[in-house]
């Protein structure tokens, strides 16, 4: 696999940045993206002869037209990853959190996950990895939009595999589904099963690498999804989560 091309979406930082520096220290060439223009020098820095930035901000009309840039600029790309996303826990419903959390892992979602896909199409090949969440399984109370954003990704991602039927396409659709990974993204709240960001990053390399079409790490949560799939609805809703 050494010598292929990634290109890692939302790498400034958490499960992004920790499995740019894996496939980095594996060979590959990496395009590493995202909003923060002083984080992606820095993570240049490290490797320039085999890492090429961009900034890129997913909720922004011209983020696909970067992508095809920074695709460019490397020569093409093999691997699209997407790791761009943000979350609250958001019990008061404030309006911004949520429209932010729809922008970002909505709107932004469908734009560069739908500009990848077009690329490969072009191109006859390739694969497109997201990361979504254990969230996407049931709705959680304590964060509305996070979990129903994450939803969202699963089914795209999904019909996004039909298409490629439709179409011949031989592409292979990665979602990657964590538990809860002590991140930037999740320090401000109280999570169960924390699980550390490099142990996540190296089973989603292994994922990518083996061309899974569906991860969930770790074992606890395959065992505590499966189990709260079970719940019925009138006692799921009755739940408190996250350590409300």
């Amino acid at each position: 696999m050494e010598g292929k091309r990634i290109v890692i979406l939302g790498a400034t930082s958490g499960i992004g940045l920790a499995v740019a520096r894996l496939f980095v220290s594996m060979g590959w060439q990496v395009g590493v993206a995202g909003r923060n223009g002083q984080m992606l020098e820095e993570v240049r820095a490290e490797c320039p002869s085999q890492i090429t930035t961009a900034e890129i901000d997913v909720t922004r009309a011209d983020a696909s037209e970067r992508l095809l840039q920074l695709i460019d600029a490397m020569g093409g790309m093999d691997v699209y990853f997407h790791s761009s996303g943000i979350g609250y826990q958001n019990l008061s419903l404030e309006a911004e959190k949520e429209e932010d959390t729809l922008r970002t892992n909505g709107e932004g979602f469908v734009r560069m996950i739908g500009a990848a896909y077009l690329y490969f199409r072009a191109v006859g090949r390739g694969q497109i990895v997201a990361i979504t969440s254990v969230a996407a399984t049931r709705g959680l109370g304590p964060a509305p939009a996070y979990s129903a954003s994450k939803r969202f990704q699963m089914h795209y991602l999904q019909s996004i595999r039909q298409l490629a039927a439709i179409d011949r396409l031989p592409l292979v659709v990665t979602e990657i589904r964590p538990g809860f990974t002590d991140t930037p993204l999740l320090r401000s709240g109280h999570f169960p099963l924390l699980l550390s960001c490099p142990s996540v990053a190296r089973a989603t390399v292994r994922a990518v690498i083996r061309r899974k079409r569906l991860l969930t790490i770790d074992w606890r949560y395959r065992i505590l999804v499966s189990l709260w799939r079970m719940i019925p609805l009138r006692i799921w809703e009755r739940i408190r989560l996250l350590g409300q």
